[in-house]
Parts: C-alpha cells; structure tokens; sequence
C-alpha cells in the first residue's frame, strides 16, 4: 500500500522504514494512544477551576465579608505604596510609618499652646484640636478658674476661647475657639489596644516651649492616679504655673501625694503611664501612637523638685508621666459639649 492509498488517520505520519511494506509498522518507540485518551488531560485540567469555583462559593457563605476584605486590602495596597500616601484614618505618611520625625511632622499641627488668666496669675497648658472649627480638649485643671483663656496654634496664631464644659471627675475640659475654620484636626485613636511596651510620642508646650515633642514607651496600663477636682482658682497649682505661689500639678499614687497636697477634693481615674519626658506645660497635650492617633491626654507627672531637700537641678521629668485614655474622652465628648459638669 502506497502512502497516498492509506487510511486517513490510520496512523500518525512518521517516516518510513521501507518501500512498499504492506504491514508498515510504528517505529519501536511509538506507542498509539487510544483514542479516549485526549479527553483525559482536558478533564483534569478543569477540575481546579470547578474546585476554586466551590472553594470560592463556601468562602462566600461560611465569611460574607471575606471579598470585602480582600477588595479593601488590594485598595490599601494600591493606594498606600506611594512616597507620598497617607496611612487611613491618619495624618502620618507612609514613608514616615513608625517614626518620631514622621509623627511629629504630622499632628504638631494639631497641639496648641493655652495661656489661662486667673486672680492668682497665669498658667500654661497644652490642647488637642479635634474639630476643624475650633473645638480643643484640654485637662480642666489647666483651665479651671481662668477668668480668660488664649489659645495659640503651631502656626503662631492665637484665638480667644471660652469654656464649653468641663468635667473635674476626669480631669478633662473643652473649649471653642472664636472665629476658628479650617483647623487641622488630631485624629482619635483607641486607648483599648495599647499595650505596655509600645512606642509613644508626647508633643506640648513645657515652660511655654510650644511644639515640644518627647517619645517613649507605655509603662504601664490602668494605673489609679489622683488629682484635685476642686477649682483651684487661688492655689497656684497647675503645671506651668507662673503667677505666685507657684508649684506643680498634684497628684496620688500608690497611697502617696506627688507635686503637693492634692487637697479634699479628689477624683481617680485609670491612666496610661508613660516614660516620655512630661514637663509643666505638658498637660492637656497629646500622647500619640507611631500611627499618629491620639491615645491619651497627659495630665500628670512626677517632678524631683517637689521632693523635700531637692536641688532645682533635679527639677522636670524623671520618666512617670500619666495620661488620660483617649476612649475616656471619647465616652466624655457628649457631656463636654453638652456644657455639663461646668
């Protein structure tokens, strides 16, 4: 049988082994396949696709937000990679991420410098912008009698302000600049996931130095300070005081007064310890995550000049500040504005 007279498809062309041979075998190594076998390699190479369809289907129902998720995740990734990007639901870049120069960059903006008027002289404190209208947190004990109140922002801009409410019981106060817009706002964090050990920054005005940027760690967590709740217009006890009688904030711990006699009138709150360097002025500031949201109002520190037989060159910070949590704020926001407790 010739080439040409041979069945189409009988066998695979290959080349031949001899003219004319009737029998024309295969080549030893060739072995015909059968013919259902084509189909086998198309069915195995759709089974993952019908297994990922059914693994995509039980995801699906078992997690309804795992889509959800991934889509946000791909978003975050395609959109948080840049030099210049913004980490969500902060101000800190994402070249910055995880650094003091990044977090100071970003929420120095937002902490001001405020200079209360009393009948017993000035003080000096620190807030927290948390509107872009004006509104500014505080510690009532840097506010409490003042008969005027002037805020100055990082930019050397200054505002009168008044009180809208205060609540001694936690030792917080709010106020409203006048004429205020466009302010950039400090983003509030969640003082429930801190943990001892994790890096923190401290930005205020000590002595009136305005944008003061300290950094440390969380020392510990709940710690049961006690601070004057009375108004202490005439004591001359606010941190940054500089009219008579001056002195440092006092406050209790552990069963022992701090900085001076905390009075009758007392109020105890559970307090982030910091070992960022806190100083007089310091209060009502922010203590800030390295993802630049605020985790707690500082309001107390421990000063070696208060200590009898102290040299003046003992005096500021020796590593035990204190700060409100910021979830108490935010649980305490609707009576401030409410102007309860005032």
């Amino acid at each position: 049988m010739t080439e040409s007279q041979r069945p189409s498809g009988e066998y695979p062309m290959y080349p031949s082994y001899g003219d004319g041979d009737a029998s024309y075998p295969p080549p030893p190594s060739y072995s015909p396949a059968p013919p259902a076998e084509p189909a086998e390699p198309r069915r195995r190479a759709r089974r993952p696709v019908a297994l990922l369809a059914a693994v995509a289907i039980v995801a699906a129902a078992v997690g309804g937000g795992t889509a959800t998720a991934i889509g946000q995740l791909t978003r975050n990734d395609a959109t948080g990679t840049g030099a210049g990007s913004v980490i969500p639901g902060t101000t800190v870049s994402q070249s910055s991420k995880g650094t003091v120069t990044g977090v100071a960059k970003a929420v120095s903006p937002m902490i001001v410098e405020i200079n209360a008027t009393s009948n017993a002289g000035r003080s000096t404190g620190s807030g927290v912008v948390i509107t872009s209208d004006g509104e500014v947190v505080t510690n009532n004990h840097v506010i409490s009698g003042a008969s005027s109140i002037k805020v100055t922002l990082s930019t050397g801009r200054s505002y009168t302000a008044h009180v809208v409410g205060t609540d001694p019981d936690k030792d917080l106060a709010l106020l409203k600049l006048q004429g205020a817009s466009g302010l950039k706002t400090a983003t509030l964090g969640d003082s429930s996931a801190v943990a001892v050990g994790d890096q923190v920054v401290a930005i205020g005005s000590p002595e009136g130095l305005t944008g003061t940027v300290t950094s440390g760690i969380v020392s510990a967590l709940d710690r049961d300070v006690t601070v004057a709740k009375d108004d202490g217009g005439g004591s001359g006890q606010d941190q940054g005081w500089s009219g008579p009688g001056g002195g440092q904030w006092p406050f209790e711990f552990g069963g022992r007064q701090f900085n001076g006699d905390t009075g009758d009138s007392t109020t105890t709150y559970k307090a982030i310890q910091t070992d960022a360097s806190l100083n007089p002025g310091n209060s009502g500031g922010a203590l800030i995550n390295m993802n630049g949201e605020i985790i707690g109002i500082n309001s107390a520190m421990y000063s070696a000049s208060s200590t009898g037989g102290s040299s003046s060159a003992d005096a500021g910070s020796v590593g035990l500040g204190f700060a409100i949590p910021v979830n108490t704020l935010k649980a305490d926001l609707a009576t401030l504005r409410a102007g309860n407790g005032s």
